[in-house]
């Protein structure tokens, strides 16, 4: 069994309330259940981690270690964690990044992401879609 990890840093908790124009109004938990019951008959299990903080963030990827692969939304801390991107390099987990976004046609501080060179690839602009994506690379 293949076992995923999916880490949404922060503000995510608000997906579907903040910012709908660019996020979209369905709310991460509701995708989730949706994206656990499109890969059912899949044998991965999938596990979720939100935060807000850095500090939580960097210490459950230091936890990453019974998954697979980890895909990871940190949301703003993409373009400022050097302590996000080192965990990740740290663990040595295949980790795909992804934004609910186009980070590239956004504010120009959105446009590099310090996680995207210790991540296998990036998926970005697709809405929630590229958790889904980011999966069927993964299986």
């Amino acid at each position: 069994m293949k076992k995923i990890l999916i880490i949404n840093g922060v503000n995510l908790n608000l997906q579907g309330k903040r910012e709908i124009q660019i996020y979209g109004n369905q709310s991460f938990e509701e995708y989730l259940l949706s994206l656990k019951q499109h890969f059912s008959t899949y044998n991965i299990e999938i596990d979720y981690f939100q935060s807000n903080s850095e500090k939580e963030i960097v210490e459950r990827i230091h936890r990453c270690n019974s998954f697979d692969s980890l895909i990871i939304n940190a949301g703003a801390f993409s373009h400022t964690s050097l302590a996000i991107a080192d965990a990740i390099r740290a663990t040595n987990i295949i980790a795909i990044e992804v934004h609910i976004s186009n980070i590239y046609n956004r504010e120009i501080i959105r446009k590099k992401s310090l996680l995207s060179s210790c991540c296998k690839g990036s998926i970005c602009g697709f809405g929630l879609d590229g958790y889904r994506l980011a999966i069927e690379h993964i299986i």
